[in-house]
């Protein structure tokens, strides 16, 4: 079959038309502005691609277009396909159809952590010799892709894959999340707050897609949830038909005292069951490492091997990754936007930097923070850093719909507002010095302000 991907180049699409490729199926794409790194990673697996939803595009004669969330009514090429009457269908129904209903599904949901779970849990199962399907939104450095189809499962048996699911809407044609297409047997619920502020009206609107998802797993399956997170709890009270296992404070699965180097004892009741030795810091790694173990027992993997893969996890790219060190200053790139993202990166990198200087450099792109939904977290967030160099447009799609330096303003003359990138990089560069850290954050590309930083700070030292 001939799919025809709209919108191919986003993280989740690029990701499905791996795995179709990799299914057999013919696939084309098309995105507006083609970019890599996904674009060189399809083109790479011989997955042609158009620049722009032109409406000739219908010429190629596809069998079906897969519609990514990206696009909307008004599209040229969506358009043609709806006069044509050519069939059509979003990227996770597609999935849910056609993939996933002959696997295990192992789903990792929650406002945080996503990516870094799904990761560590397809890392473990790896490492477990389970030769897992996966699909995440990001890179794990220690699988090379963000995406990838496993050995047919045998007759009578059910392959592994693990995918992050997500709570956006699943197409312009279907306002559901998309994850209530994946049916997993087991799912883990990280945590849920407030977001996406630009297609849910509060916080209860979000709880009732969660309620969704859990309806769909199994009395067999397994949920694994944090033990004391008051959104997640207002939704397992509307209903819990699956086996239900606790994590953290008060749970089943939990973390033992930190050591200096970052290793920490886990615990499940009174039993200790051996030791995560890595350099990741931050309350949230662990919490994601304790989910992804008792995501791994559910299908049969030993804790005791899971903490040995996890041991050896490298992270993901994207997430407090060091881009390079120059004259002294370690420039780090992580994807965190939502204000608790922030909060908790920051702590992280805190912990494991100690009284070290952190410059934090951020750009609020997402479509929630655009809005001003929670700007007014943004000083809490940011109070571990010493200082905040913030980065708003004032014209073009990434545009903020408010005052950074306002919005900053309770931090005293530690933050700083720019709405030029060249002014904010010369500035970063003017303030850091031998031994700081600069954490730049953002869900976007940035202008490509880590090489920019870098370079700046290279360009000092001459």
């Amino acid at each position: 079959m001939h799919l025809h991907i709209l919108g191919i180049c986003g993280t989740f699409m690029g990701g499905l038309a791996l795995i179709a490729r990799a299914a057999g199926h013919r696939v084309t794409g098309c995105d507006a502005g083609v970019y890599p790194p996904m674009s060189t990673q399809l083109e790479e697996q011989g997955i042609g691609l158009i620049d722009g939803f032109d409406a000739g595009q219908i010429g190629l004669g596809a069998d079906l277009y897969v519609v990514g969330n990206v696009v909307t009514r008004g599209n040229p090429l969506m358009e043609a396909v709806l006069d044509a009457g050519l069939p059509y269908t979003s990227g996770p129904q597609w999935l849910g159809e056609h993939v996933l209903g002959r696997r295990h599904v192992l789903a990792v949901a929650g406002t945080h952590g996503k990516t870094t779970t799904s990761s560590m849990l397809a890392h473990i199962l790896a490492h477990a010799g389970r030769e897992p399907s996966f699909l995440i939104g990001g890179v794990p450095l220690d699988l090379g892709v963000s995406a990838r189809l496993g050995p047919a499962p045998a007759e009578g048996s059910r392959g592994l894959f693990v995918i992050e699911a997500d709570e956006y809407d699943t197409a312009f044609f279907d306002k559901r999340s998309k994850f209530v297409h994946y049916r997993p047997r087991t799912a883990v619920l990280n945590n849920l707050e407030y977001d996406h502020a630009d297609i849910f009206p509060d916080l209860a609107a979000i709880e009732t897609q969660f309620h969704h998802l859990v309806r769909t797993i199994p009395a067999s399956g397994r949920i694994v949830a944090p033990a004391a997170d008051a959104a997640l709890e207002r939704v397992l009270a509307r209903g819990c038909w699956s086996g239900l296992v606790r994590t953290g404070a008060g749970g089943e699965w939990q973390a033992g005292p930190v050591a200096a180097d970052g290793s920490f004892a886990v615990l499940r009741g009174d039993a200790e069951l051996g030791t995560v030795r890595w350099a990741h810091q931050g309350e949230h790694n662990r919490a994601n490492a304790l989910a992804a173990l008792a995501a791994a027992e559910h299908v049969g993997v030993d804790a005791r091997v899971g903490i040995e893969a996890l041991s050896a996890f490298v992270g993901v790219r994207r997430r407090m990754e060091l881009r390079g060190t120059v004259r002294g200053v370690a420039v780090y790139d992580d994807f965190a936007h939502h204000p608790t993202a922030i909060a908790t990166t920051v702590a992280g990198l805190r912990e494991r930097v100690g009284a070290a200087r952190i410059l934090a450099v951020l750009e609020p792109r997402s479509n929630t923070m655009k809005l001003g939904a929670m700007k007014a977290q943004l000083p809490d967030a940011l109070q571990a850093a010493d200082q905040v160099f913030c980065y708003g447009a004032r014209e073009g799609r990434n545009a903020l719909g408010w005052n950074p330096a306002e919005a900053l303003a309770p931090l005293g003359e530690r933050a700083r507002a720019f709405d030029d990138l060249d002014t904010l990089v010369a500035e970063v560069a003017r303030a850091a010095r031998d031994g700081d850290h600069v954490l730049v954050m953002s869900n976007g590309g940035f202008g490509g302000v880590h090489e920019r930083l870098l370079a700046a700070l290279d360009g000092d030292a001459r």
